[in-house]
This record gives C-alpha cells, structure tokens and sequence, in this order.
C-alpha cells in the first residue's frame, strides 16, 4: 500500500511529517516576494531591474516540491507536479491518482477544487484529462467528498444493460428519425462528451441524451432539459452557452434523477457511457469510425438473436 493510500484516512493536516530546512523555506519566501513584487530594484550608481519569470519560478517550486515528496512519500511513485496552475496550490499527479499540496510540500489536499466564478470542478475535468476511459483515480471521486477507504471497491461498468428499465422521461432526442439509435450518458461540460456529440452529429444517429451530473453540472442540465426546444439547447450547452428564455411548460427537471439512479446501479461513474438498441454499453469517447462499427456489431447480434429466436419457435 503507499504512503498517500495509506494517508487517507487521516485529515491530511500533515503533521506526522517534518517542516522543510530554513534554507529551502528561505528561498521559497524570496521567490514569492520577488513574484509578489513584480521586480527587484537594485539602487546602484547606474542601476538595473530584474525581472522574475513566473513561468520559472513555478518551475522550480514545482520541482523542489516533487523532491520533498519523494522524501515524505518514499513509497508513493509521483508522476508529476505542477505548481502553476492554482496560486498557492501544486497539483501532483500519481499515476491515476490526484492530489494537492502546497508549495512548501507540508499539507497534503485530498478532495476536488472547483472554481466558484465559473462554476467548474477543476479537479473532475482535471482526471478526465489524465484517463480517458473514465477509470477515476480513488484520491478525488465523482460522487461524495470523502476519500476512499484503503481497499474500497468501486462499481466498474457493466458491459450490457437492460434499457427497458430506464425510464421514457429524462431524455433529450436529436437526431434524424431514421437513424441508427444510441442512448448517450453525458454531461455538458465534459469535452470528451462535447467531442462524442460532433462525432454522432457526423454519423446521422438518433441519440437519446441522459444527461447525468458528473461534474457538478445539474443546473445546467435541468436548464438544457427544460429549454424550450431542448435539442438545440444540448448543442448550445456543448458550445459553451447556458440555454436561455422561457421554459417548457410543465417541465419537471426531476425527471432527470432516473438517469442519475440508472447510471449508479450499472456502475457509470464518468462521462461519456454509449449503450445500443441492444444494451451494448461502450465506455468513453471514440471517434466516428469505431462507433459505426460498434453499433453494425450490435445490428447483426440483434438480427442473429431473432433468427435463432424465430427457428426456435418453429
């Protein structure tokens, strides 16, 4: 088990670790006053300024941080450490893992970090950058703000699912009528959803869209569900607008808790979750090509199924 797994249960107050050397804290508080300053005067006869470069300075923090948690976390095999991101904050990849620490590596940050004027989860956006297939790291979750306990198991997403159980109200149709059909799990303001809605535009499916609030979108999604023409409103959404203007009338944006329930019970902890007529589910973003194919293999599974069903009953 590593030290940062190990960790987890703690508050992550990092006191059961030593403070850095008065050397390092010494040159970490020059850095951060000749970036605070802007400049350093230096009053000679003939003087000069030199200016610091924060691109540089974040470097460096960045690096000093990535040796200080080798020492501390010997056994915790870390990725990278970025330091330029989050003022204050350094962002520290492990593996699939994410976390944060501050700049002189004594606390350790384990949860999400939203950004409150845009209303995003940094974090969330951040894991689905790292892992495309959705696999989220066990440091920060999709669903609760605990971390995990060591050796917690999480619902993995099931390969086939029985559609009929997911209830007619919740989904968005776009579309041509005479398209091959897929139901989409999505959420708005995830990009690889964004780029799956290009690639099923290009190839004339009929998709049913579920939107589901994996980074903490839910006012958005009631908005885009209630809009007034909701089809056009899921293509604003990917395109960074908030749908605007009356709502439908009766509209019941609690309609989409079927999808959110649906999506627990067969494990869909990240966006996009593709399922076919058949209930064929494909996890993440594929592009065009792949997703034809995918959904022709569900097509002869469903017409071999009928035919052994129809010989069967002769």
């Amino acid at each position: 088990m590593s030290d940062f797994v190990a960790a987890e249960d703690t508050v992550c107050s990092g006191a059961d670790t030593e403070p850095l050397s008065r050397s390092h804290l010494r040159r970490t508080r020059w850095r951060q006053a000749v970036m605070l300053g802007g400049a350093l005067v230096l009053a000679t006869g003939f003087g000069f300024v030199y200016v610091s470069s924060p691109a540089r300075s974040a470097r460096s923090d960045s690096a000093l941080v990535e040796k200080a948690l080798k020492e501390r976390l010997p056994r915790t095999q870390v990725t990278s450490v970025d330091c330029s991101k989050l003022p204050g904050v350094c962002e520290v990849v492990a593996g699939q893992t994410l976390f944060y620490t501050d700049h002189a590596a004594r606390y350790l940050i384990i949860g999400r970090v939203y950004d409150m004027e845009t209303r995003s989860d940094l974090t969330a956006a951040r894991l689905l950058e790292m892992n495309p297939d959705l696999l989220l790291g066990s440091a920060a979750k999709v669903e609760g703000d605990a971390p995990e306990a060591p050796g917690a198991a999480r619902p993995e997403p099931v390969s086939s699912v029985d559609l009929s159980a997911l209830l007619p109200k919740g989904g968005i149709a776009w579309g041509p009528q005479s398209g091959a059909r897929v139901t989409v799990f999505s959420d708005f303001q995830c990009s690889y959803c964004q780029k799956l809605h290009g690639e099923l535009k290009a190839l004339g499916v009929r998709v049913d869209e579920r939107p589901i609030s994996v980074l903490g979108t839910r006012k958005l999604s009631d908005a885009v569900y209630c809009a007034s023409d909701p089809a056009a409103a899921v293509a604003a959404a990917y395109s960074g607008s908030v749908p605007s203007g009356a709502r439908r009338q009766g509209c019941d944006a609690g309609d989409l808790d079927a999808n959110e329930a649906f999506a627990r019970r067969n494990g869909f902890t990240g966006t996009p979750v593709l399922v076919r007529a058949d209930g064929g589910v494909l996890v993440g973003y594929r592009p065009a090509a792949q997703i034809a194919t995918w959904l022709k293999d569900g097509s002869r599974t469903a017409a071999l199924a009928a035919r052994a069903s129809a010989e069967g009953g002769q």
